[in-house]
Formats: C-alpha cells, structure tokens, sequence
C-alpha cells in the first residue's frame, strides 16, 4: 500500500520501490482497500528486499517494527526512516474486521507520506 500511495501522491517526483523481508501475494484487503482511494495495485509484487541490495537510495522507509529490525543496512547515504504501523494481515476477525485494518493502515500511511513529502518541497 505504501508503494502506491507514494507513487500516487509523488507522482514523478521520487522513484518508488517496495520489497519485504517476508514477501508474499499482495494482499486481496490491501487492493480493495486502495481502489476505495482510486489506487490500483492489482499488478503489484511483493519482492523480497534482497533484490535491492545493491541499489543506492536516499530513503528507507520502514512500516512495521518487524522490517525495521530485519531491514538490511542499504550501502551509500540512505537515510532511515521507520513509522510503526500495525500488520493489518494479523488481524483476527471476519472479513470487515480485516478490511477495516487495511483501510486504518492506508490511511495512516497516506498522512505520514503527505507529511514526508511536504517536508522534502
């Protein structure tokens, strides 16, 4: 979610990659929950963060205390950022219940990146 959200409200100005320590599907509740804001991330992967070592970027952003610990430290001047959001897949419950933890999490992603990019302008 964090990828598309960055991508939409970014537009061209940054370039977006996204990758996990524990890649997986893209979650069927992330989609719906973005297409609720217009995002479609239907195409998406989940790429293991491995594939990025070798990249040099200006910011890591990690969303959960689990990436944070299990991130690897990236080579050249990243600067680090962690913001700890709950793992909405880890919710108990019916599917509305779920859905809702997606939809908590986006928007909370949604503010911390507006915030974020408005400090970079």
């Amino acid at each position: 979610m964090g990828e598309g959200l960055l991508r939409h409200l970014a537009g061209d100005a940054v370039d977006v990659y996204s990758a996990g320590a524990k890649p997986s599907h893209v979650s069927p509740f992330a989609i719906e929950a973005m297409n609720e804001r217009g995002i479609d991330i239907s195409r998406h992967s989940s790429d293991h963060i491995n594939q990025y070592l070798s990249a040099a970027f200006d910011y890591v952003i990690t969303v959960c205390d689990n990436a944070a610990e299990n991130c690897p430290v990236f080579p050249g001047p990243a600067r680090r950022i962690h913001w700890s959001f709950p793992d909405p897949a880890a919710v108990d419950g019916d599917d509305a219940a779920v859905l809702r933890s997606f939809i908590d999490v986006r928007n909370g992603l949604e503010a911390k990146l507006s915030d974020w990019l408005a400090g970079l302008r």
